[in-house]
């Protein structure tokens, strides 16, 4: 054995015990102990998402503000979706909606805004409307109109679910850091979108029109939950990674459809319309030209 392997090996051992994929399931004489760490193994696990390092308004030499769709339908951001069946799998496993939703309910995430500008705050309570449709049966008025109690049978009710997640929506930041020299790029928000509830199962109406934004969460002040949820790892499932991780390091595939202007910050739709293609097309010129920058700030 060489000192790589050696090295290697030491460098493995070392490792948090909680990125590993169900704890001690190895050591579980009972199913009850898979994912039960000893107090040593916590005490050892200093596991905490990468902070960001202060960056002085004077430091950005230039920045561009995007926004950007992740669509759950290409294979690269299935990680983002699935799995949305939770009946039959682990609780150390579940979709990035599921994580965020269970964060605003039990109060954990607290930075949820309407609108991707931030500006107007929203409890669990407030996205009620959104998530969540309740109607009565034409049998149900028949009730209620014949004076009668209306009975719990005839009322049909409806809640959003992993599974009605379409895609999501960040916005970003990209900037040049001229003491780093580099152009980076920071997560600002990100948006769950799914069908209107209202129209969700209505055939008649077009998917496209019928998306909305459930709500825009802060990300920063979701780093910490974030980095505790594991996206499966389809290379290794012994070495999860973090959604957090993921989205950091931009492991998705997204299509910008907005980006900062003199226009009034307007989508890519609103001055292409109707041209899919085209559409495409202009995101990918938005792109180039944020790459374009780097190398045109070493251009003398």
């Amino acid at each position: 054995m060489n000192w790589k392997n050696v090295l290697l090996i030491g460098a493995v051992s070392l490792l948090p015990a909680s990125i590993m994929a169900q704890a001690n399931i190895l050591n579980a004489k009972k199913p009850e102990q898979i994912g039960v760490r000893t107090e040593a193994q916590k005490a050892l696990d200093n596991d905490a998402p990468l902070e960001y390092g202060y960056v002085d308004d004077r430091d950005i030499l230039w920045s561009k503000t995007v926004w950007e769709t992740i669509d759950l339908d290409e294979r690269v951001n299935f990680p983002l979706y699935y799995p949305i069946d939770t009946v039959d799998i682990g609780s150390d496993r579940r979709s990035l909606y599921d994580v965020l939703i269970k964060s605003i309910k039990n109060g954990k995430l607290e930075d949820v805004y309407v609108d991707s500008y931030f500006t107007e705050k929203r409890k669990f309570s407030d996205l009620a409307a959104t998530l969540q449709k309740v109607d009565t049966t034409d049998m149900g008025y028949e009730q209620i109109n014949a004076g009668e109690e209306l009975s719990p049978e005839f009322i049909n009710q409806r809640d959003l679910t992993a599974a009605d997640i379409e895609e999501y929506r960040i916005k970003g930041i990209w900037y040049f850091d001229k003491r780093q020299g580099e152009l980076k790029y920071r997560l600002l928000g990100i948006a769950p979108v799914a069908p209107d509830v209202n129209f969700i199962d209505d055939e008649s109406m077009d998917p496209s029109d019928a998306k909305v934004e459930l709500f825009w969460v802060w990300y920063p002040s979701a780093r910490q939950i974030l980095h505790e949820a594991k996206v499966f790892n389809q290379r290794n499932s012994a070495q999860p990674i973090t959604y957090d991780m993921l989205l950091n390091a931009r492991r998705f595939n997204g299509v910008i459809y907005r980006e900062d202007n003199v226009h009034g910050d307007r989508k890519v739709n609103d001055y292409i319309a109707d041209n899919a293609l085209f559409q495409l097309l202009e995101a990918k010129r938005i792109k180039e030209n944020i790459r374009d920058r780097e190398q045109d700030m070493w251009a003398y």
